[in-house]
């Protein structure tokens, strides 16, 4: 590739950032620690794909060489070696491309996700509760770990709204396409002609944000403690143990009522609302620098959707991929690779598309 130079500075930063992680004041740092952690996954993908590629370029010599000393018997022998090396080559310049390109900030993070009922009544938040529940399951399947910090039932037993943690080295990259309006085809409990409805449900996927990235002042900050409430708004408990919070300068508003304690409901809602307000941050940044992103969750109405499910075809689509699947059933299980595959894929062929670079031969 013709940037030979940034592939030199990103392997000296790779040996200059082993150094400061085995540093004995840094272990004690852990904000720092974690940074560099990170950084260190980053370039260890990126030192690996150079050196590969570097090999497979010795390989293409080699073989060249061979073909250039090489008898006539022995030339289409010699011809099919210097064929595959340099398939092999280019196949690992791609992955070197895809390696270079720009890092997702929150790689690597854990993942707070909401999901409310939204337009559809109660067959709004009963679909919420089958997302929900496809969301749980599909994090089983891949080894994450869950933490529910908030969960509102509804009176059929649906969710109004439901936020839950999800702990995993890759829950970010997998889940962040997962926001937005979400809509469902089918016929609710409650009709009783038998006549398929459309109703939908929000979901909103946010990074984690550290205590140390959110710097909350409590003079900004309004909270308002009241009694949990249940299905149809019946007090649940006789304490005030329900938090809520507003961050003044944005207006931002969390509550959390599923704990029995005050101090535990205060400190889930001050976990979601240092991630919603790293959210809004690093939006901005991205707006100002000219990025597209669209609202996740928009008004949560069905016009706005990015997937549909529809129960009578066993069907489920992905609208910004075009990718529709025959197996709603078992997508409802947890099986959503297919998905998310192609939503991981169509972001990557974006940034290529708008990042290209060469690669070193």
């Amino acid at each position: 590739m013709d940037d030979l130079e940034r592939l030199g500075e990103l392997e000296r930063e790779y040996e200059q950032v082993l150094t400061e992680l085995s540093a004995p004041d840094v272990a004690g740092d852990r904000a720092r620690f974690r940074v560099l952690s990170r950084r260190h996954k980053e370039l260890e993908g990126i030192v690996r794909a150079v050196k590969d590629v570097r090999s497979a370029g010795e390989d293409v010599a080699a073989a060249r060489e061979m073909l250039d000393d090489t008898t006539a018997d022995e030339r289409d022998l010699a011809r099919e070696q210097v064929a595959l090396a340099q398939a092999r080559l280019v196949e690992l310049e791609q992955q070197l491309r895809e390696q270079l390109l720009p890092k997702d900030p929150n790689d690597g993070r854990n993942v707070i996700v909401s999901i409310r009922g939204a337009e559809g009544g109660e067959e709004a938040n009963l679909f919420a509760k089958d997302l929900y529940q496809m969301y749980l399951r599909y994090a089983d399947a891949r080894g994450w770990r869950v933490e529910v910090l908030d969960l509102q039932a509804s009176d059929l037993g649906g969710i109004d709204e439901v936020t839950f943690l999800v702990k995993g080295d890759d829950a970010w990259q997998r889940l962040k396409h997962e926001a937005g309006p979400h809509r469902v085809q089918r016929v609710p409990v409650t009709e009783s002609q038998g006549r398929v409805h459309t109703s939908s449900a929000a979901v909103t996927v946010l990074p984690e944000a550290d205590e140390v990235e959110v710097d909350l002042d409590p003079n900004d900050l309004k909270i308002d403690v009241y009694r949990s409430t249940g299905p149809g708004g019946q007090s649940v408990n006789t304490t005030d143990s329900a938090v809520r919070i507003t961050h003044l300068p944005t207006g931002t508003v969390v509550a959390m009522q599923d704990e029995k304690s005050q101090i535990q409901n205060r400190a889930k809602a001050l976990r979601v609302l240092r991630s919603r307000l790293l959210k809004l941050e690093q939006d901005k940044v991205a707006e100002e620098q000219s990025r597209q992103r669209r609202d996740q969750v928009k008004g949560g109405g069905r016009a706005d959707k990015v997937r549909t499910y529809n129960f009578k075809e066993n069907r489920v689509t992905d609208h910004r991929v075009g990718l529709t699947l025959h197996k709603l059933d078992r997508v409802l299980q947890g099986e959503l690779d297919e998905l998310v595959d192609a939503l991981v894929a169509d972001e990557r062929t974006g940034q290529l598309l708008d990042h290209g670079r060469g690669v070193a031969r």
